[in-house]
């Protein structure tokens, strides 16, 4: 089955619609849907007469289109009496998905000085001699910005600020459920590399921590880096790091259940961005044996002019041991591992067969990976793709809350690689060894002691890495 023949939640409605009250007549609509291709997702019903019964349903269609086509056919159908439908999407995010709420309500006189004038000019003057008093004093201490500049928005590449915001909106709800942590989506309407770097650090007084995200590479490269020189609070870039660190957890476990050494696999990474680059050294601090790179004009190797950055020549220090040139296709003989942080489609059925016995395929382009589970299955051991309808979802809310729930909690002045290799860590260990399998090597993302886990970790490592400000962590 193709990408586009899967119903999917990111198209669902509701329709309200009245039903005859005669036998099968349910049934009937139940067919309908079914010979469309929609998933019935809830079916309830409102009322019920001697003439109707009255239902709301809600369905996941496999596009927009598909949509329009279900409630053109309900409205067509002389058994039924259409009343409305909401596209459920659309209605989630109306409003924003975000509120600011204070933590207390102020009802009496005497509390509005004490939050307000006078009172609240005792703590200003408190921080202005104790300036690491903001975290004790203010919502700093637990809470992280979340910025972009929206020219790398999930799949959809450069749309600009505003159109990122609805993700920022949304990375701001995961940290909040998943870790406690108050995030503010911040979108800038800025594409210089250096003011992102001076707006960001202008900023930074306001929060506990930094995420980046959707940003450009190279650029993000740079910003991430003069960032870290700059501040003296964590700056993570999620799409990087969190994608690496999740990819690692699932790689460590994958490797437990195949038997196979981390330091013996050859593994093929297309798509050197953000992420790959990421992964590439993420997985080679884990000790990976040989990595080699792919992009849009191939091989990464040394000698090659085209298409070259100051990040793929770093990684080269590494990877491509054997300087391998060619396709991605090439790269794949005698590989154990294929990671695809790049575009669909791009590997096949019959490109898999020469890769090294129970071959680990990681295909997480997002929304349609770089090759089907189903197409894979049969010859790859182990399949991970990115999106949530499949086995094995990576998915970077089972870290970045952890990492910086962590890395705040003990006041960390940075996030280094060793609390990004605790936290994949972490996030592996979250599965315990004899419920592993070859569907279940990551956690599922509602799996809330995840985030816990990883932040304790996290925390550890700060400590032992001495970038932390506060070493007894049960005082804070």
């Amino acid at each position: 089955m193709a990408y586009k023949d899967i119903a999917s939640p990111a198209f669902s409605i509701t329709a309200r619609i009245s039903i005859r009250n005669f036998p099968g007549q349910l049934a009937k609509v139940v067919k309908l849907m079914g010979d469309e291709g929609v998933s019935l997702a809830e079916m309830t019903l409102l009322a019920s007469d001697f003439h109707y019964k009255h239902r709301e349903i809600t369905m996941h269609c496999k596009n927009e289109a598909h949509a329009e086509r279900i409630i053109k056919l309900l409205k067509e159908r002389d058994d039924i009496l259409f009343e409305s439908y909401t596209d459920d999407v659309f209605e989630m995010h109306k409003g924003g998905k975000l509120s600011i709420e204070p933590k207390l309500y102020l009802k009496t006189r005497d509390q509005l000085s004490q939050a307000y004038t006078p009172g609240v000019a005792r703590i200003c003057t408190h921080i202005a001699n104790n300036p690491d008093a903001t975290f004790d004093y203010t919502m700093r201490g637990n809470t992280v910005a979340v910025i972009t500049d929206g020219t790398a928005v999930l799949g959809l590449g450069d749309i600009g600020p505003r159109a990122g915001l609805p993700v920022m909106e949304g990375k701001a709800m995961l940290f909040k459920q998943f870790s406690g942590l108050n995030a503010v989506p911040i979108c800038l309407d800025i594409r210089d590399t250096h003011k992102i770097i001076d707006t960001i650090a202008y900023l930074s007084p306001s929060f506990g921590g930094i995420n980046l995200e959707d940003i450009s590479a190279p650029r993000c490269f740079e910003i991430e880096t003069e960032l870290q020189k700059r501040l003296d609070i964590p700056v993570f870039h999620d799409d990087q790091h969190g994608t690496a660190c999740v990819v690692l957890a699932g790689l460590l476990n994958a490797l437990k259940v195949t038997g196979k050494k981390m330091s013996d696999l050859k593994i093929v990474i297309s798509g050197v961005g953000a992420g790959g680059v990421a992964i590439a050294k993420t997985l080679n601090a884990a000790g990976a044996g040989n990595i080699v790179p792919c992009d849009s004009e191939g091989i990464v190797y040394r000698g090659r002019r085209s298409g070259m950055n100051s990040m793929k020549e770093e990684i080269l220090q590494f990877a491509n041991k054997d300087n391998e040139m060619g396709t991605p296709i090439n790269a794949l003989k005698g590989a154990s591992v294929f990671i695809g942080v790049s575009r669909p489609g791009i590997i096949h059925r019959e490109d898999l067969l020469g890769m090294a016995k129970d071959p680990i395929i990681f295909a997480l382009a997002n929304p349609v990976p770089e090759i089907m589970p189903d197409e894979a299955k049969g010859i790859a051991r182990i399949i991970a793709t990115g999106r949530s309808d499949f086995a094995n979802q990576v998915n970077n809310v089972l870290c970045f809350p952890g990492i910086f729930k962590g890395a705040l909690q003990c006041r960390a002045t940075k996030i280094t690689e060793n609390m990004r290799l605790a936290a994949a860590n972490a996030i592996a260990e979250s599965i315990p060894e004899n419920e592993l399998n070859e569907e279940n090597i990551i956690p599922d993302p509602f799996n809330m002691g995840v985030p816990k886990r990883v932040a304790e970790k996290v925390m550890e490592a700060a400590i032992l890495d001495g970038v932390a400000r506060i070493t007894d962590t049960h005082k804070n």
